[in-house]
């Protein structure tokens, strides 16, 4: 199979779908990796390395597009990207449909093979392929919420960490998955005061297990959620639903219940986002205030650490893209539901329910496109 590596095109997203050292497995197995040039230069990796693993570079992205068979991203394809897609052909990227028609209708007018990495799932329930970005996300979120929170930015002016005799700033974080887990090691070990809600008994087991006395763990309810909003210096929107829009968790009323200055980052702005408020920024804009209520809302978050994102990115990733390079997707996904999970549109047809739900859309098993 002939797999292209295009650039990345999305404001500010510096990471890129294949590593040298994934290409070099790629072509071991026996496949041609066409790679658009400078495609890795936001992770500190030129031409030459990719070339040294076997690709051949080519010099812009409709070539790429044009001469391949799949085509490893990371983000969403943007428009321009989508008009270059044709029938049959396979995309291998995040797709994040549930929030976007736009990108669901063209894909599926495109006739490609798009299969999105969040939907993947695993034997244990979890989503191997969309992990490491939360992991990623989480801990980027509490270094942004913490620099949204200085002064100059329109925050509180809290330092998350206090110093003697000043307490520490109040970290809300909503949601203790993968994201929560890991915004709540960053902010615990910037001596916060850390309040994680959740609704999952074994999940809130788990917390508590791991964090002991060094972060409260609450069940979510929307007293609960209420109360600590109006306590918090800095709230993480870590909320999840595989697939489908993030629930509004924070209204717009809600803001006013908090103090001037706070802060909220939407780690979900993925999938739509889970505060009323919260409109898609980037890396280059990333803030705004509602209210009096700072809102950091990157779209993009993990492509600010572009080397360790796509490098734990390629890691959970590239045994997929192996296995459909050499059995083809179908074969691939008939020995592999949790990859057929990942199938969301299909030469046509929407294959995800969660995105047609959202979007009032028909749709079909993934199943019956094999």
């Amino acid at each position: 199979m002939r797999i292209g590596v295009p650039k990345e095109i999305k404001n500010h997203e510096y990471r890129v779908g294949l590593t040298p050292e994934s290409v070099a497995e790629l072509v071991a197995d026996g496949h041609e990796l066409w790679v658009e040039t400078q495609a890795g230069s936001g992770i500190g990796t030129d031409d030459a390395d990719y070339e040294a693993a076997g690709a051949t570079i080519k010099p812009d992205a409709a070539s790429v597009f044009a001469g391949c068979d799949m085509i490893v991203k990371v983000k969403e394809p943007q428009a321009v990207e989508r008009a270059m897609l044709r029938p049959g052909q396979i995309l291998y990227t995040y797709l994040h449909l549930a929030p976007d028609p736009d990108q669901t209708n063209e894909l599926i007018e495109s006739g490609a093979v798009c299969i999105a990495y969040e939907t993947v799932t695993s034997d244990s329930g979890g989503l191997p392929l969309l992990k490491p970005m939360s992991q990623v996300a989480g801990r980027l979120s509490i270094q942004a919420g913490a620099n949204a929170l200085q002064k100059e930015n329109g925050g509180r002016g809290v330092l998350l960490g206090g110093v003697p005799g000043v307490n520490s700033g109040k970290v809300l974080i909503i949601g203790g998955g993968d994201v929560g887990y890991n915004a709540a090691l960053m902010a615990v070990g910037m001596q916060a005061d850390v309040t994680i809600l959740e609704r999952s008994n074994e999940v809130m087991a788990k917390l508590s297990y791991e964090f002991g006395v060094r972060a409260n763990v609450e069940r979510s309810t929307p007293a609960v959620l209420q109360q600590r909003l109006t306590e918090a210096d800095l709230v993480i929107g870590a909320v999840l639903i595989p697939g489908a829009a993030a629930p509004k968790v924070v209204t717009r009323e809600m803001l006013s219940t908090m103090k001037e200055g706070a802060v909220l980052v939407d780690v979900a702005i993925d999938q739509g986002g889970c505060f009323e408020t919260s409109k898609a920024t980037t890396h280059a804009d990333p803030i705004y205030i509602v209210d009096g209520i700072v809102h950091y809302c990157v779209a993009n978050m993990p492509g600010a650490v572009a080397r360790t994102s796509t490098y734990a990115l390629n890691a959970a990733t590239v045994h997929h893209a192996k296995r459909i390079a050499r059995m083809g997707w179908k074969d691939a996904m008939r020995e592999d539901p949790h990859l057929l999970n990942g199938l969301n549109v299909c030469e046509g047809k929407l294959t995800i329910e969660a995105v047609a739900e959202a979007q009032g859309l028909d749709w079909v098993e993934a199943s019956s496109v094999l």
